[in-house]
């Protein structure tokens, strides 16, 4: 059992602890006090409980709440607002405000695509232009959205965040691999202060791996898939 209270819903998830979007997921399941059980998956033999819940794509996370999954990290953050109102809310009350965190939720994932093409790359010698032009748009668009405020959501913790927090821990491998000065205050100020905050908040904290920890796992993973670090 993972986390929170237990209230009966019967919430297993499925995931893989260094995975982003199972992260979120574990962020929102403690922010909002849901007790759950983990069932950590192996992605390179994927048992029948995977594919039977998520038989189109096979992919983790997905919430099984009393037997029945839910699929997609962002879809999960949903669900757990509608189906357990009673606890602290992710998203806004106001719908224009709701479609907005809804939009920069989705273009956070931006982080996770353009970030894979800078450390996952055969030639050491050179960084796509593409990929680090692209993550520099990405950035500076979060960091124009969040426009001096402490959180994307305001004064309280909420879904843009959730969505995002994860890939704060993963701005220095961005920074190592692609030149980029992610990590610096000169580059992405806010932002920067922002990915502080969060990673050193109790819900992200318990469920991410700290930034150094992910430089480590890429590098093995790179050795692993490349033959290189």
């Amino acid at each position: 059992m993972a986390g929170g209270e237990s209230d009966g819903s019967g919430l297993v998830l499925l995931d893989v602890f260094g995975s982003p979007f199972a992260q979120r997921v574990r962020i929102a399941l403690a922010e909002k006090g849901l007790a759950y059980e983990r069932a950590e998956q192996d992605l390179a033999a994927k048992g029948d409980l995977l594919r039977r819940s998520n038989p189109v794509h096979g992919k983790v996370p997905v919430l099984l709440h009393a037997g029945r999954p839910v699929c997609e990290s962002l879809a999960v953050l949903q669900y757990l607002d509608e189906a357990f109102p009673g606890t602290p809310p992710l998203l806004p009350a106001d719908p224009y405000a709701r479609a907005r965190a809804r939009f920069w939720a989705e273009y956070a994932d931006r982080l996770h695509l353009c970030g894979k093409r800078l450390w996952l790359r055969r030639d050491e010698e050179a960084a796509e232009p593409e990929a680090r032009e692209g993550m520099g748009a990405v950035l500076r668009a979060l960091e124009a959205e969040l426009g001096g405020k402490e959180l994307f959501s305001g004064e309280a913790f909420g879904y843009v965040d959730v969505a995002t927090a994860p890939f704060a821990a993963w701005f220095l491998t961005y920074e190592r691999h692609g030149g980029l000065s992610v990590g610096v205050a000169e580059e992405c100020p806010g932002l920067a202060a922002w990915a502080a905050r969060c990673l050193r908040r109790e819900s992200v904290a318990a469920n991410v791996y700290p930034p150094e920890k992910v430089y480590e796992l890429v590098q093995e993973y790179r050795q692993w898939v490349l033959g290189r670090k």
